[in-house]
């Protein structure tokens, strides 16, 4: 087993592993235990109670965090010219169609969110198995495929996140920065998670949120009350 740092150690000593923090206790320690010395991103891991092979609880959607991840998001819009104007006038970083076809085609996905008009959906279609496994390709369940680009770029641009239940039936997604307040951070906390909770499917039995972590990169993780949810 690795030795544990000072800082670990010391981090480790702030928490009681056994305890479930209410959500905003959980986000004032997040920032206590961090042990990293750059602004870490703090992530949410729940654990739900449904079977994810099954469609109906197959869980996934977006959400808008007031405060946004704390990382700006570049966007590429994938479009016919008659859209063009309106995506550049609303932010996004990349707009064209074919010649980013071909780029994509190529190897380069340097972007973070790629939204597209229905009308290119069948050109986007060549380059699903590249974009696919980059967590890239346009879906209207996640509000990426839409003529109404303007509106979905200036989302992405203040903080919307796609979120999707693994094999495993556990949700991962960022809420925030170190840097972030505890306030903050309790808000986005709140936002996403009382977001998840109205999704629970009506065929899922049993306990619905198993467990909850808040957790920085490279730190120890902190257990959250689901029953304290705002």
């Amino acid at each position: 087993m690795a030795k544990l740092t000072k800082k670990r150690k010391a981090a480790l000593e702030l928490l009681d592993v056994e305890k479930q923090y209410s959500v905003s206790e959980a986000m004032e320690l997040v920032k206590k235990v961090n042990i990293t010395k750059f602004d870490a991103s703090v992530d949410l891991h729940i654990r739900l109670g449904v079977d994810p092979r099954k469609a109906d609880q197959a869980i996934r959607g977006t959400v808008v965090l007031p405060h946004g991840t704390g990382k700006t998001k570049t966007v590429l819009v994938l479009c016919n010219p008659d859209k063009e104007e309106e995506a550049k006038n609303a932010g996004a970083d990349y707009v064209g169609l074919d010649e980013y076809v071909q780029k994509i085609k190529d190897g380069w996905t340097d972007v973070d969110v790629i939204i597209a008009t229905p009308d290119v959906m069948a050109k986007v279609g060549q380059i699903g198995r590249i974009l696919g496994p980059r967590g890239l390709m346009p879906n209207p369940k996640s509000g990426t495929v839409t003529p109404n680009v303007g509106n979905a770029i200036e989302e992405v641009k203040k903080g919307k996140i796609a979120f999707r239940v693994d094999k495993f039936g556990i949700v991962h997604t960022p809420i925030g920065r170190v840097s972030f307040t505890a306030d903050q951070l309790k808000d986005n906390a709140n936002e996403f998670l009382g977001t998840l909770l109205k999704m629970k499917p009506s065929t899922a039995k049993g306990t619905y949120m198993k467990s909850i972590t808040t957790a920085s990169t490279m730190s120890p993780g902190v257990k959250v009350d689901p029953k304290t949810i705002a």
